[in-house]
Protein backbone atom coordinates (compact mmCIF):
# COMPACT_ATOMS: atom_id res chain seq x y z
CA UNK A 1 0.00 0.00 0.00
CA UNK A 2 2.93 2.83 1.05
CA UNK A 3 4.60 1.61 -2.24
CA UNK A 4 1.52 2.44 -4.58
CA UNK A 5 0.91 6.11 -2.45
CA UNK A 6 4.24 6.86 -3.06
CA UNK A 7 4.54 5.87 -7.16
CA UNK A 8 1.28 8.00 -7.19
CA UNK A 9 2.82 11.00 -5.50
CA UNK A 10 5.82 10.65 -7.68
CA UNK A 11 3.28 10.37 -11.10
CA UNK A 12 1.50 13.30 -9.70
CA UNK A 13 4.78 15.56 -9.29
CA UNK A 14 5.92 14.61 -12.84
CA UNK A 15 2.49 15.81 -14.06
CA UNK A 16 2.66 19.13 -12.27
CA UNK A 17 6.07 19.67 -13.02
CA UNK A 18 5.17 18.76 -17.01
CA UNK A 19 1.77 20.94 -16.39
CA UNK A 20 3.92 23.95 -15.61
CA UNK A 21 6.62 23.61 -17.93
CA UNK A 22 3.98 23.39 -20.80
CA UNK A 23 2.08 26.79 -19.88
CA UNK A 24 5.48 28.33 -19.54
CA UNK A 25 5.71 26.75 -23.51
CA UNK A 26 3.19 28.19 -24.23
CA UNK A 27 1.38 25.22 -25.28
CA UNK A 28 -2.40 25.24 -24.73
CA UNK A 29 -3.55 21.65 -25.72
CA UNK A 30 -0.96 19.77 -23.74
CA UNK A 31 -2.13 22.28 -20.92
CA UNK A 32 -6.13 21.87 -21.70
CA UNK A 33 -4.95 17.89 -21.28
CA UNK A 34 -3.33 18.10 -17.93
CA UNK A 35 -6.48 20.15 -16.98
CA UNK A 36 -8.84 17.36 -18.41
CA UNK A 37 -6.57 14.69 -16.20
CA UNK A 38 -7.46 15.78 -13.14
CA UNK A 39 -4.64 18.29 -13.34
CA UNK A 40 -5.26 21.60 -10.05
CA UNK A 41 -5.14 24.75 -12.41
CA UNK A 42 -3.90 26.40 -9.20
CA UNK A 43 -0.89 24.09 -9.00
CA UNK A 44 2.10 26.16 -8.51
CA UNK A 45 5.86 25.37 -8.18
CA UNK A 46 7.98 26.05 -5.29
CA UNK A 47 7.96 29.41 -5.90
CA UNK A 48 4.35 30.22 -6.16
CA UNK A 49 4.62 30.67 -9.85
CA UNK A 50 1.15 29.19 -10.95
CA UNK A 51 0.50 28.28 -14.83
CA UNK A 52 -1.21 31.70 -15.16
CA UNK A 53 1.62 33.76 -13.84
CA UNK A 54 3.85 31.43 -16.06
CA UNK A 55 1.72 32.30 -19.36
CA UNK A 56 1.77 35.97 -18.23
CA UNK A 57 5.40 35.37 -18.06
CA UNK A 58 6.09 34.53 -21.26
CA UNK A 59 3.31 36.50 -22.81
CA UNK A 60 1.05 33.58 -23.77
CA UNK A 61 -2.31 35.64 -24.16
CA UNK A 62 -4.08 33.24 -25.95
CA UNK A 63 -3.75 30.81 -22.93
CA UNK A 64 -3.99 33.03 -19.72
CA UNK A 65 -7.17 34.12 -21.33
CA UNK A 66 -7.94 30.19 -21.42
CA UNK A 67 -6.66 29.81 -18.26
CA UNK A 68 -8.73 32.48 -16.96
CA UNK A 69 -12.01 31.46 -18.04
CA UNK A 70 -11.48 27.85 -16.94
CA UNK A 71 -11.56 29.42 -13.43
CA UNK A 72 -7.56 30.61 -12.67
CA UNK A 73 -7.79 33.53 -10.04
CA UNK A 74 -6.85 36.50 -11.58
CA UNK A 75 -5.23 37.88 -8.70
CA UNK A 76 -3.34 34.77 -7.14
CA UNK A 77 -0.08 35.87 -5.80
CA UNK A 78 3.54 34.53 -5.74
CA UNK A 79 5.26 33.51 -2.15
CA UNK A 80 7.21 37.06 -2.87
CA UNK A 81 3.02 38.29 -3.60
CA UNK A 82 3.44 39.23 -6.98
CA UNK A 83 0.14 38.72 -9.25
CA UNK A 84 0.19 37.99 -13.14
CA UNK A 85 -0.12 41.59 -13.63
CA UNK A 86 2.78 42.26 -11.41
CA UNK A 87 4.67 39.68 -13.67
CA UNK A 88 3.89 40.98 -17.04
CA UNK A 89 4.36 44.21 -16.25
CA UNK A 90 7.70 43.30 -15.20
CA UNK A 91 8.81 40.97 -18.78
CA UNK A 92 6.73 44.11 -20.67
CA UNK A 93 4.09 42.30 -21.98
CA UNK A 94 1.53 44.98 -22.75
CA UNK A 95 -1.11 42.51 -24.34
CA UNK A 96 -1.32 40.02 -21.51
CA UNK A 97 -1.60 43.47 -19.36
CA UNK A 98 -4.18 44.30 -21.17
CA UNK A 99 -6.41 41.12 -21.26
CA UNK A 100 -5.26 40.92 -17.07
CA UNK A 101 -6.88 44.89 -16.59
CA UNK A 102 -9.87 44.29 -18.60
CA UNK A 103 -10.54 40.59 -16.46
CA UNK A 104 -10.53 42.65 -13.42
CA UNK A 105 -6.87 42.28 -12.20
CA UNK A 106 -6.31 44.75 -9.39
CA UNK A 107 -4.23 47.22 -11.05
CA UNK A 108 -2.42 48.76 -7.92
CA UNK A 109 -1.96 45.40 -6.06
CA UNK A 110 1.36 45.87 -4.09
CA UNK A 111 3.89 42.54 -3.45
CA UNK A 112 5.40 42.02 -0.16
CA UNK A 113 7.87 44.69 -1.01
CA UNK A 114 5.07 47.50 -1.63
CA UNK A 115 5.74 46.76 -5.50
CA UNK A 116 3.07 47.73 -7.80
CA UNK A 117 2.37 46.65 -11.54
CA UNK A 118 3.34 50.21 -12.33
CA UNK A 119 6.65 50.13 -10.08
CA UNK A 120 7.63 47.08 -11.94
CA UNK A 121 7.31 48.34 -15.15
CA UNK A 122 9.04 51.72 -14.85
CA UNK A 123 11.76 49.59 -13.28
CA UNK A 124 12.34 47.82 -16.36
CA UNK A 125 11.86 50.83 -18.93
CA UNK A 126 8.71 49.19 -20.78
CA UNK A 127 7.68 52.53 -21.71
CA UNK A 128 3.93 51.19 -23.51
CA UNK A 129 2.86 49.27 -20.28
CA UNK A 130 3.62 52.15 -18.13
CA UNK A 131 1.76 54.17 -20.38
CA UNK A 132 -1.47 51.85 -20.35
CA UNK A 133 -1.43 51.00 -16.49
CA UNK A 134 -1.20 55.30 -15.76
CA UNK A 135 -4.28 55.47 -18.20
CA UNK A 136 -6.38 52.93 -16.47
CA UNK A 137 -5.63 54.04 -13.41
CA UNK A 138 -2.38 52.98 -12.19
CA UNK A 139 -1.39 54.78 -9.09
CA UNK A 140 2.01 56.58 -8.88
CA UNK A 141 2.01 58.04 -5.87
CA UNK A 142 2.15 54.35 -4.03
CA UNK A 143 5.67 53.70 -2.53
CA UNK A 144 7.44 50.73 -1.50
CA UNK A 145 8.54 49.53 1.71
CA UNK A 146 11.50 51.54 1.15
CA UNK A 147 9.86 54.77 -0.01
CA UNK A 148 10.66 54.72 -3.74
CA UNK A 149 7.60 55.46 -6.32
CA UNK A 150 7.59 54.58 -9.72
CA UNK A 151 9.26 57.80 -10.66
CA UNK A 152 12.14 57.45 -8.15
CA UNK A 153 13.13 54.13 -9.55
CA UNK A 154 13.03 55.06 -13.56
CA UNK A 155 14.86 58.18 -12.21
CA UNK A 156 17.66 55.81 -10.57
CA UNK A 157 17.10 53.64 -13.49
CA UNK A 158 18.24 56.76 -16.21
CA UNK A 159 15.00 55.36 -18.07
CA UNK A 160 14.37 59.36 -19.26
CA UNK A 161 11.30 58.55 -21.21
CA UNK A 162 9.51 56.86 -18.67
CA UNK A 163 10.40 59.68 -15.94
CA UNK A 164 8.70 62.04 -18.65
CA UNK A 165 5.73 59.98 -19.09
CA UNK A 166 5.38 59.78 -15.22
CA UNK A 167 6.38 63.75 -14.62
CA UNK A 168 3.28 63.78 -17.46
CA UNK A 169 0.83 62.35 -15.69
CA UNK A 170 1.83 64.06 -11.64
CA UNK A 171 -0.37 66.68 -11.86
CA UNK A 172 -0.75 66.75 -8.06
CA UNK A 173 3.09 66.80 -7.78
CA UNK A 174 2.71 63.87 -4.97
CA UNK A 175 5.11 61.73 -6.53
CA UNK A 176 8.69 63.61 -6.18
CA UNK A 177 10.00 61.95 -2.98
CA UNK A 178 12.60 61.23 -3.13
CA UNK A 179 13.11 61.51 -6.92
CA UNK A 180 14.13 65.11 -6.83
CA UNK A 181 16.81 63.63 -4.10
CA UNK A 182 17.76 60.62 -6.79
CA UNK A 183 18.42 63.45 -9.06
CA UNK A 184 20.33 65.22 -6.73
CA UNK A 185 22.55 62.40 -6.26
CA UNK A 186 23.07 61.89 -9.38
CA UNK A 187 23.76 65.74 -10.56
CA UNK A 188 21.07 65.18 -12.85
CA UNK A 189 19.96 68.63 -13.61
CA UNK A 190 17.64 67.80 -16.83
CA UNK A 191 15.05 65.14 -14.92
CA UNK A 192 15.82 67.90 -11.69
CA UNK A 193 14.71 70.90 -13.89
CA UNK A 194 11.54 68.62 -14.92
CA UNK A 195 10.80 67.61 -11.55
CA UNK A 196 10.89 71.55 -10.25
CA UNK A 197 8.44 72.47 -13.14
CA UNK A 198 5.62 70.56 -11.52
CA UNK A 199 6.52 71.47 -7.57
CA UNK A 200 8.93 74.34 -7.28
CA UNK A 201 9.28 73.71 -3.77
CA UNK A 202 13.03 72.99 -4.11
CA UNK A 203 13.50 71.96 -0.02
CA UNK A 204 10.99 69.46 -0.36
CA UNK A 205 12.54 66.75 2.37
CA UNK A 206 13.20 63.01 2.76
CA UNK A 207 12.18 61.07 5.83
CA UNK A 208 15.03 62.46 7.40
CA UNK A 209 14.73 65.93 7.02
CA UNK A 210 17.31 66.15 4.27
CA UNK A 211 16.19 68.18 0.97
CA UNK A 212 17.79 67.53 -2.50
CA UNK A 213 20.56 70.39 -1.56
CA UNK A 214 21.95 68.19 1.00
CA UNK A 215 22.25 64.89 -0.68
CA UNK A 216 24.11 67.41 -3.29
CA UNK A 217 26.17 68.65 -1.13
CA UNK A 218 26.84 64.83 -0.21
CA UNK A 219 28.14 64.03 -3.38
CA UNK A 220 29.64 67.20 -4.77
CA UNK A 221 27.51 67.40 -7.19
CA UNK A 222 27.68 71.16 -7.72
CA UNK A 223 25.81 71.72 -11.12
CA UNK A 224 22.52 70.17 -10.07
CA UNK A 225 23.19 72.26 -6.05
CA UNK A 226 23.81 75.20 -8.85
CA UNK A 227 19.95 74.70 -9.82
CA UNK A 228 18.47 74.24 -6.66
CA UNK A 229 20.16 77.29 -5.23
CA UNK A 230 18.73 79.08 -8.75
CA UNK A 231 15.50 77.72 -8.09
CA UNK A 232 15.15 78.48 -4.45
CA UNK A 233 16.65 76.39 -2.42
CA UNK A 234 17.29 77.26 1.37
CA UNK A 235 21.06 77.70 1.23
CA UNK A 236 21.04 76.64 5.46
CA UNK A 237 18.61 74.44 5.73
CA UNK A 238 18.52 72.81 8.68
CA UNK A 239 17.81 69.15 8.35
CA UNK A 240 17.97 66.28 11.79
CA UNK A 241 20.13 67.62 14.08
CA UNK A 242 20.05 70.92 12.32
CA UNK A 243 23.11 69.66 9.88
CA UNK A 244 23.13 72.32 6.98
CA UNK A 245 24.52 71.43 3.41
CA UNK A 246 27.81 73.03 4.38
CA UNK A 247 27.82 70.61 6.92
CA UNK A 248 27.50 67.98 4.80
CA UNK A 249 29.53 69.40 2.00
CA UNK A 250 32.75 70.33 4.65
CA UNK A 251 32.18 66.69 6.28
CA UNK A 252 32.71 64.89 2.77
CA UNK A 253 35.09 67.31 1.39
CA UNK A 254 33.90 68.59 -1.15
CA UNK A 255 35.95 71.29 -1.67
CA UNK A 256 33.89 73.10 -4.86
CA UNK A 257 30.62 72.50 -3.10
CA UNK A 258 31.45 74.61 0.17
CA UNK A 259 33.31 77.09 -2.25
CA UNK A 260 29.67 77.35 -3.70
CA UNK A 261 27.98 77.03 -0.81
CA UNK A 262 29.91 79.99 0.81
CA UNK A 263 29.29 81.87 -2.04
CA UNK A 264 25.25 81.27 -2.34
CA UNK A 265 25.88 83.16 1.41
CA UNK A 266 25.89 80.03 3.92
CA UNK A 267 26.30 80.40 7.81
CA UNK A 268 30.04 79.86 8.14
CA UNK A 269 29.69 79.43 11.78
CA UNK A 270 26.10 77.26 11.83
CA UNK A 271 26.28 74.74 14.54
CA UNK A 272 24.73 71.66 14.92
CA UNK A 273 22.76 70.34 17.59
CA UNK A 274 26.28 69.37 18.81
CA UNK A 275 27.79 72.58 18.27
CA UNK A 276 29.64 71.32 15.18
CA UNK A 277 30.81 74.01 12.86
CA UNK A 278 31.46 73.18 9.50
CA UNK A 279 35.21 73.65 10.72
CA UNK A 280 34.55 71.15 13.28
CA UNK A 281 33.55 68.51 10.19
CA UNK A 282 36.56 69.06 7.69
CA UNK A 283 38.90 68.83 10.91
CA UNK A 284 37.14 65.42 11.96
CA UNK A 285 37.00 64.05 9.01
CA UNK A 286 40.76 64.95 7.68
CA UNK A 287 39.72 66.90 4.92
CA UNK A 288 42.59 69.50 4.63
CA UNK A 289 41.53 71.18 0.97
CA UNK A 290 38.36 71.84 2.78
CA UNK A 291 39.30 73.14 5.93
CA UNK A 292 41.65 75.31 4.16
CA UNK A 293 39.15 76.73 2.25
CA UNK A 294 36.83 77.13 5.04
CA UNK A 295 39.97 78.94 7.24
CA UNK A 296 40.91 81.96 4.26
CA UNK A 297 36.84 82.32 4.30
CA UNK A 298 37.43 83.35 8.12
CA UNK A 299 35.68 80.29 10.12
CA UNK A 300 35.91 80.42 13.65
CA UNK A 301 39.10 78.93 14.81
CA UNK A 302 38.02 78.51 17.62
CA UNK A 303 34.82 77.66 17.74
CA UNK A 304 33.75 74.81 20.40
CA UNK A 305 31.14 71.57 20.87
CA UNK A 306 29.03 71.34 23.64
CA UNK A 307 31.77 69.40 24.98
CA UNK A 308 34.40 72.33 23.99
CA UNK A 309 36.29 70.29 21.55
CA UNK A 310 37.97 72.81 18.91
CA UNK A 311 38.47 72.01 15.22
CA UNK A 312 42.43 71.26 16.79
CA UNK A 313 41.30 68.42 19.26
CA UNK A 314 39.25 66.82 16.49
CA UNK A 315 42.13 66.77 14.04
CA UNK A 316 44.03 65.48 16.78
CA UNK A 317 42.13 62.83 17.96
CA UNK A 318 41.77 61.27 14.09
CA UNK A 319 45.38 62.11 13.18
CA UNK A 320 44.87 64.47 10.71
CA UNK A 321 48.38 66.15 10.42
CA UNK A 322 47.93 68.02 7.13
CA UNK A 323 44.74 69.54 9.30
CA UNK A 324 46.72 70.05 12.30
CA UNK A 325 49.39 72.00 11.16
CA UNK A 326 47.43 73.77 8.65
CA UNK A 327 45.10 75.26 11.85
CA UNK A 328 47.85 76.22 14.44
CA UNK A 329 49.54 78.15 10.88
CA UNK A 330 46.36 79.78 11.10
CA UNK A 331 47.05 80.64 15.27
CA UNK A 332 44.88 77.97 16.88
CA UNK A 333 46.22 77.53 20.05
CA UNK A 334 48.12 75.03 20.78
CA UNK A 335 47.19 74.44 24.48
CA UNK A 336 43.05 75.20 23.70
CA UNK A 337 41.08 73.43 26.32
CA UNK A 338 38.36 71.39 26.63
CA UNK A 339 35.79 71.68 29.33
CA UNK A 340 37.52 69.24 31.25
CA UNK A 341 40.99 71.05 30.51
CA UNK A 342 41.77 68.26 28.04
CA UNK A 343 44.62 70.03 25.13
CA UNK A 344 44.70 68.97 21.95
CA UNK A 345 47.95 66.90 23.33
CA UNK A 346 45.81 64.97 25.55
CA UNK A 347 43.77 63.80 23.01
CA UNK A 348 47.03 62.99 20.50
CA UNK A 349 48.12 60.96 23.80
CA UNK A 350 44.99 58.64 24.69
CA UNK A 351 44.77 57.90 20.57
CA UNK A 352 48.56 57.27 20.62
CA UNK A 353 48.92 59.36 17.82
CA UNK A 354 52.87 59.69 17.61
CA UNK A 355 53.25 62.18 14.79
CA UNK A 356 50.65 64.31 15.94
CA UNK A 357 51.84 64.38 19.14
CA UNK A 358 55.65 65.33 17.96
CA UNK A 359 54.07 67.99 15.98
CA UNK A 360 52.73 69.78 18.76
CA UNK A 361 55.45 69.36 20.88
CA UNK A 362 57.63 71.36 18.14
CA UNK A 363 54.92 74.09 18.33
CA UNK A 364 55.23 74.51 22.09
CA UNK A 365 52.36 72.50 23.74
CA UNK A 366 52.62 72.10 27.32
CA UNK A 367 53.83 68.39 28.16
CA UNK A 368 52.38 69.04 31.27
CA UNK A 369 49.23 70.19 30.74
CA UNK A 370 46.97 69.28 33.34
CA UNK A 371 43.19 68.10 32.74
CA UNK A 372 40.58 68.95 35.51
CA UNK A 373 41.35 65.49 37.44
CA UNK A 374 45.03 66.38 37.28
CA UNK A 375 45.94 64.10 34.75
CA UNK A 376 48.65 64.94 32.38
CA UNK A 377 49.38 63.89 28.62
CA UNK A 378 51.91 60.96 30.17
CA UNK A 379 49.38 60.15 32.48
CA UNK A 380 46.97 59.21 29.84
CA UNK A 381 49.79 58.13 27.22
CA UNK A 382 50.40 55.51 30.73
CA UNK A 383 47.05 54.56 30.63
CA UNK A 384 46.81 53.38 27.12
CA UNK A 385 49.90 51.60 26.89
CA UNK A 386 50.91 54.41 23.85
CA UNK A 387 54.79 53.52 24.65
CA UNK A 388 56.35 55.80 21.73
CA UNK A 389 54.48 58.35 23.09
CA UNK A 390 55.47 58.07 26.41
CA UNK A 391 58.66 57.97 25.90
CA UNK A 392 58.29 60.91 23.39
CA UNK A 393 56.82 63.01 26.02
CA UNK A 394 59.27 62.29 28.32
CA UNK A 395 61.45 63.25 25.73
CA UNK A 396 59.97 67.20 25.63
CA UNK A 397 59.99 67.56 29.42
CA UNK A 398 56.66 65.53 30.52
CA UNK A 399 56.88 65.26 34.15
CA UNK A 400 57.40 61.23 35.89
CA UNK A 401 56.56 62.37 39.61
CA UNK A 402 53.18 64.85 38.14
CA UNK A 403 50.46 63.79 40.77
CA UNK A 404 46.99 63.39 40.17
CA UNK A 405 43.84 65.49 41.74
CA UNK A 406 43.84 61.90 43.84
CA UNK A 407 47.50 61.34 44.14
CA UNK A 408 48.48 59.29 41.23
CA UNK A 409 51.89 59.43 39.40
CA UNK A 410 51.91 58.01 35.68
CA UNK A 411 53.66 54.77 37.31
CA UNK A 412 50.48 54.31 39.80
CA UNK A 413 48.28 54.88 36.78
CA UNK A 414 50.46 51.80 34.34
CA UNK A 415 50.74 49.55 37.43
CA UNK A 416 47.01 49.58 38.09
CA UNK A 417 46.37 48.96 34.29
CA UNK A 418 48.74 46.11 34.34
CA UNK A 419 51.34 47.92 31.91
CA UNK A 420 54.41 46.16 32.88
CA UNK A 421 56.14 47.28 29.92
CA UNK A 422 55.41 51.27 30.95
CA UNK A 423 56.62 50.57 34.63
CA UNK A 424 59.79 49.33 33.43
CA UNK A 425 60.15 52.31 31.41
CA UNK A 426 59.53 54.72 33.69
CA UNK A 427 61.43 53.49 36.79
CA UNK A 428 64.44 53.50 33.92
CA UNK A 429 63.65 56.82 33.68
CA UNK A 430 63.87 57.84 36.87
CA UNK A 431 60.23 57.29 38.24
CA UNK A 432 60.19 56.67 41.92
CA UNK A 433 59.05 53.33 43.13
CA UNK A 434 57.98 54.69 46.78
CA UNK A 435 54.30 54.71 46.86
CA UNK A 436 54.31 55.31 50.72
CA UNK A 437 51.74 58.45 49.37
CA UNK A 438 49.64 56.60 47.40
CA UNK A 439 45.56 56.31 47.65
CA UNK A 440 44.89 52.29 46.88
CA UNK A 441 47.28 49.90 48.77
CA UNK A 442 46.60 47.69 45.29
CA UNK A 443 49.06 50.59 43.57
CA UNK A 444 51.40 49.78 46.16
CA UNK A 445 51.43 45.67 45.71
CA UNK A 446 51.72 46.47 41.93
CA UNK A 447 54.32 48.98 41.67
CA UNK A 448 56.57 46.93 44.60
CA UNK A 449 55.92 43.84 42.67
CA UNK A 450 57.10 45.47 39.46
CA UNK A 451 60.13 46.94 41.39
CA UNK A 452 61.16 43.64 42.25
CA UNK A 453 61.15 42.44 38.67
CA UNK A 454 63.32 45.22 37.44
CA UNK A 455 66.16 44.48 39.98
CA UNK A 456 66.41 40.76 39.78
Amino acid sequence: MLIKTTLYLSLQSDSNTSFLRAARAGNTDKVLEFLKNGVDICTCNQNGLNALHLAAKEGHKDLVEELLQRGASVDSSTKKGNTALHIASLAGQKEVVRLLVNRGADINAQSQNGFTPLYMAAQENHLEVVRYLLENEGNQSIATEDGFTPLAIALQQGHNSVVSLLLEHDTKGKVRLPALHIAARKDDTKSAALLLQNDHNADVQSKSGFTPLHIAAHYGNVNVATLLLNRGAAVDFTARNEITPLHVASKRGNTNMVALLLDRGSQIDAKTRDGLTPLHCAARSGHDTALELLLEREAPILARTKNGLSPLHMSAQGDHIECVKLLLQHKAPVDDVTLDYLTALHVAAHCGHYRVTKLLLDKKANPNARALNGFTPLHIACKKNRVKVMELLIKYGASIQAITESGLTPIHVAAFMGHLNIVLLLLQNGASPDVRNIVSCGFYKLVVGFSFILVF
